[in-house]
């Protein structure tokens, strides 16, 4: 099959069918849903499984979701064991409260993965999403370079992986924060993947969970600090640092993530990534 969703969960509550039904309306059929749930005891996968077994589940869904039980050690270890399952050709993570962005969403994603066909494709494909928190695209830069890869890399549920760059190496569970942060680096610099970009906003995230939590955000600092160490130089990082400062990140920052400037914010980012 093309693809693998994998969502993870752990006392998710109706978030879990939530997701699981966004992929259900999708118009784009090739694909497995893997459920990796963490030990889950509030019932959450119970109401999968009574769902998928009732009259309002679509038919083919009872084959298409696959659900495994299995104690974890954390999201990461989670999304690496639902990868190890998965017997799609790509991969695609979608954390259980996320929702596709339309029903039409993967179709036309998947569609623009095939428009590269004639230029070579690509073992890494990403597009946007929508922030519901903030209530705003969240616009990616259509060029990966050394650069963008050291500010900013697209969520990892805008993001599409060829099942042999998880088959290979999945993500470094040590990183509680920025894992996939570091598992995209990694495929830039070390597997020399050139990430291609599909103009689609994939999925609807739900945002204010676990990375955005202050003492989260303390962390993805040091985190971010280590991992850009281990695949740019001194230089590169001096560099980049001091550009950051000149265009005035912190105030950038600030204005993408208020709820009123947000919107305003990402129009702005998508017109300079287009010219």
């Amino acid at each position: 099959m093309k693809l693998s969703i994998i969502t993870v969960s752990l006392n998710s509550g109706d978030k879990l069918l939530k997701t699981v039904q966004s992929a259900a309306s999708q118009s784009f059929r090739d694909y497995e849903l893997i459920v990796k749930d963490g030990g889950s005891t509030d019932g959450s996968v119970e109401r999968l499984e009574s769902w998928l077994a009732g009259a309002g589940a679509p038919k083919d869904m009872t084959a298409r979701v696959r659900v495994f039980r299995e104690k974890d050690s954390g999201i990461y270890d989670g999304m690496n064991r639902g990868a190890a399952l998965a017997r799609g050709e790509y991969l695609y993570f979608l954390n259980c409260g996320d929702v596709f962005h339309g029903s039409d969403a993967l179709e036309r994603f998947t569609a623009g993965m095939e428009a590269f066909a004639e230029k070579g494709q690509s073992l890494l494909y990403y597009g946007n999403v929508y922030d519901m928190l903030r209530g705003s695209v969240v616009q990616s830069n259509p060029r990966m370079d050394a650069f963008a890869c050291y500010r900013h890399v697209p969520n990892h549920q805008a993001c599409v992986y060829h099942r042999s760059l998880f088959a290979e190496r999945g993500y470094r569970t040590e990183y509680r924060v920025r894992a996939d942060y570091e598992h995209f680096l990694w495929c830039f610099f070390e597997k020399k993947v050139s990430p291609r970009y599909v103009p689609v906003t994939l999925a609807d995230y739900e945002g204010g969970g676990f990375s955005e939590t202050a003492a989260s955000k303390k962390r993805s600092a040091a985190e971010h600090k280590e991992i850009t160490a281990l695949y740019m130089s001194v230089r590169q990082r001096l560099c980049y640092r001091a550009a950051l400062a000149l265009t005035l990140q912190p105030l950038r920052t600030a204005l993408a993530e208020n709820e009123t400037t947000g919107k305003a914010y990402q129009k702005l980012k998508k017109l300079i990534y287009r010219r």
